[in-house]
C-alpha cells in the first residue's frame, strides 16, 4: 500500500529569513499563480530567497520570487520574477499595512501544500542588526552542543 504524503507538505522555504528578520505575526495567504508557476513549486524550482510583499491599490504582491519555468519543446528553462498576487482577507491587509506603516516589513517565509491549492506563509517582521545575528549564531552553538553533550 502507497503511503500517504502529508497534505501540508512544505514546498519552498526562506530559510533566511529567519536568520535577517525577528519575526513577529505570521499569516497565510493565497497565491495567484499559472500552470508552469505551479509546475514549478512543485518539482522544487522556486525560490523565496531575496522576495517581499508589497503593497499596491490595497494588495498584497509578492515582489522578487523566483520561478524556473521549462520552455515547451525544447529543454531550455527561463527565471521568471515578475510580482504576483497574493490573496488574503481584508482584515489581515489592513493589519500588514498596519505593520508596514509602523516601520516593519512583510517577508516571506515557506510556500506549502494545503490539499489542492499552493498556501503562503508571511510575517510582518524587524530587521536584525549584525550585532543581534552573531547572538542567533553563538546560541544555536551553544544549543547544537548541548544536544550533542545529551547524546553522550
Amino acid at each position: 500500500m502507497a503511503k500517504k504524503s502529508d497534505p501540508h507538505t512544505k514546498l519552498v522555504v526562506n530559510r533566511r529569513a529567519r536568520f535577517d528578520y525577528d519575526i513577529r505575526d505570521e499569516y497565510k495567504v493565497g497565491i495567484v499563480l499559472s500552470g508552469p508557476d505551479v509546475r514549478a513549486v512543485r518539482d522544487g524550482r522556486s525560490s523565496l530567497r531575496g522576495a517581499f510583499v508589497t503593497v499596491k491599490d490595497g494588495e498584497l504582491w509578492l515582489t522578487n520570487a523566483s520561478f524556473t519555468l521549462r520552455q515547451q519543446g525544447n529543454d531550455e528553462s527561463v527565471v521568471d520574477t515578475h510580482p504576483r498576487k497574493l490573496l488574503a482577507s481584508k482584515k489581515e491587509i489592513a493589519e500588514i499595512i498596519a505593520a508596514k506603516d509602523t516601520g516593519l516589513t512583510a517577508v516571506p517565509l515557506t510556500m506549502t501544500r494545503n490539499t489542492r491549492f499552493i498556501k503562503l506563509t508571511i510575517a510582518t517582521a524587524k530587521g536584525k542588526k549584525a550585532y543581534d545575528k552573531r547572538e542567533t549564531i553563538k546560541r544555536r552553538d551553544t544549543e547544537r552542543e548541548a544536544q550533542r553533550m545529551m547524546r553522550r
